[in-house]
């Protein structure tokens, strides 16, 4: 055999070696817990065939401990480039059967790389998260993989899209990698985020608490808010992060991918006429009214278990993308609170960020009053999504359902806040509070001195709908550009998304803002 013959068989014997990682008895290992390999889950994120892998032969370069003795070619993670239906991401995938997935130098570097990559291509960064933390034996160094992982995210964010799917542990530093990220998805029952753990939990402040209870999926979807999508396994994770990518641009340059759209844009829906109820204060549910009004009624979610009193995901309208935002009358009436504010205003700022128009769905009677609210700081953070929607670029259209009370009102994409169309169902009430409640400031005198005050207030209440609760009053100062026929809903977004396809309009130059946190 010629020399050079036995060089390529030499490489091809150490990629072999390389794709096993740790070696087959820990691949076994995390097969039996139910979970895939970093390349396994590589190969069903990407289109098949289309992965270019770099750094293969990377090899650690710490000699504490005699960690030396023990090396594992790519050093803990694969990463490379791939494609999701044709379009270009960067990936990698941290590789458990290899020190636990923990984070050494070469690891961070390698991450780093293609980091880099996928901002100078204009490409989304996906990461695929199973590591035990920081490889101790490293010390410092590991500790400055992170650094340099997390400044790359921060100056990703805005740039590239940014997801991260955590499909095992992510612990201490390792979570905000994550946290810097645009999407967050874990899985059910295998995966954990948390800065301290349980041990070091009970050590600290006696309180006894497992990794589930503690940082689990189910915490962080709904009680955290850390993570966006909770799934029931990574194969369900996988799928959801192809399909996220196919409502998302590449990067801030781009407008997100056209899908063709097979529902006539002037369909309509007679439900609508009919969905508010009668009595004011009676709920309906604001799913049906996105079903009915975006293509093929599919609408993707985000943060579907908090803060449900706000509705935020992605859907299209006549094949073009756009972030929706809701209030949800079926959960506290629809109020706006500090984790209702805090998620809508993530969302919209990703939006604007990425070129993609936000339709912005309004039935709010105000924000959630109490001391609970006050001590948390509900003004800070409903400031944030008023912030969000008034700095907002991106084309805005924004329908008034019913309510639209007080601050609340001015916050939710009103025209106030450069919205470009704003239109009204006919049941529409914009004031700056409900009937009931202005009856008892403006007329209290003469309600309490009326022969039948209950009938006096109801009185006055009905000349205070006349005069404020409607669309007209608003509409007569030009606050709202059209009072429209629910049925018609889905044809008069559609008609104002295209006309403001080629909006341009900016905010004033600075270095950076300062939002509210």
């Amino acid at each position: 055999m010629s020399v050079q013959l036995e060089k390529i068989k030499e490489l091809i014997k150490r990629r072999e070696e390389a794709h096993l990682g740790g070696g087959q008895k820990r691949i076994d290992k995390q097969h039996e817990k139910g979970k895939f390999t970093a390349r396994e889950r590589i190969a069903m994120l990407l289109d098949e065939g289309s992965f270019e892998e770099v750094d293969t032969f990377v090899l650690h370069r710490s000699s504490n401990f005699g960690i030396d003795k023990t090396k594992f070619m790519g050093d803990g993670v694969v990463t490379g480039s791939g494609t999701i239906d044709g379009r270009l991401v960067y990936v990698f995938a941290q590789d458990f059967t290899v020190f636990g997935g923990a984070l050494s130098e070469m690891m961070a570097q390698k991450i780093c790389k293609v980091m880099e990559l996928g901002m100078k291509m204009g490409a989304p960064i996906i990461g695929l998260n199973d590591s035990g933390g920081a490889r101790i034996q490293e010390g410092v160094n590991a500790l400055c993989g992170y650094g340099n992982i997390f400044e790359n995210n921060i100056l990703a964010s805005g740039v590239v899209p940014q997801i991260s799917a955590i499909f095992g542990p992510c612990a201490g530093g390792a979570v905000y990698s994550p946290a810097l990220t645009d999407f967050n998805i874990m899985v059910k029952n295998s995966s954990y985020m948390f800065l301290t753990g349980p041990k070091v939990v009970k050590t600290v402040t006696g309180e006894d608490v497992s990794q589930e209870q503690l940082g689990g999926a189910s915490v962080h979807a709904s009680k955290s808010g850390v993570a966006h999508f909770a799934v029931d396994d990574e194969t369900e994770g996988i799928r959801l992060i192809r399909h996220l990518i196919s409502f998302i641009p590449q990067n801030n340059m781009e407008d997100a991918p056209y899908a063709e759209c097979t529902d006539p844009i002037d369909r309509a829906d007679n439900g609508l006429n009919e969905i508010i109820p009668e009595e004011p204060n009676r709920a309906y549910n604001m799913y049906e009214v996105i079903g009915s009004i975006v293509d093929n009624g599919e609408f993707l979610e985000v943060h579907a278990d908090y803060a449900k009193n706000i509705i935020v995901g992605f859907a299209r309208f006549n094949g073009r993308s756009v972030g929706i935002v809701a209030n949800q009358p079926m959960q506290m009436a629809g109020c706006l609170d500090s984790n209702a504010s805090r998620k809508g205003a993530r969302f919209v700022r990703f939006c604007d960020a990425f070129n993609i128009p936000l339709v912005t769905l309004v039935d709010v009677p105000g924000f959630l009053p109490g001391t609970g609210q006050e001590y948390n700081g509900v003004i800070v953070h409903g400031a944030k999504l008023l912030y969000a929607f008034g700095e907002a670029t991106v084309p805005k259209v924004t329908i008034t359902l019913r309510k639209a009370y007080g601050g609340a009102y001015i916050v939710m994409g009103s025209k106030h806040l450069r919205a470009d169309v704003n239109y009204a169902w006919p049941s529409a009430e914009i004031a700056v509070m409900g009937p009931s409640g202005a009856v008892e400031v403006i007329f209290a005198k003469e309600v309490a001195a009326a022969e039948d005050p209950a009938k006096a207030a109801l009185e006055k209440e009905e000349e205070y709908r006349q005069a404020f609760a409607n669309p007209y009053n608003a509409a007569s100062y030009g606050y709202m550009d059209d009072v429209i026929e629910p049925r018609n809903t889905r044809f008069r977004i559609i008609r104002a998304l295209e006309q403001l396809h080629t909006k341009k309009q900016s905010i004033p130059a600075k270095k950076h803002d300062n939002i509210p946190l």
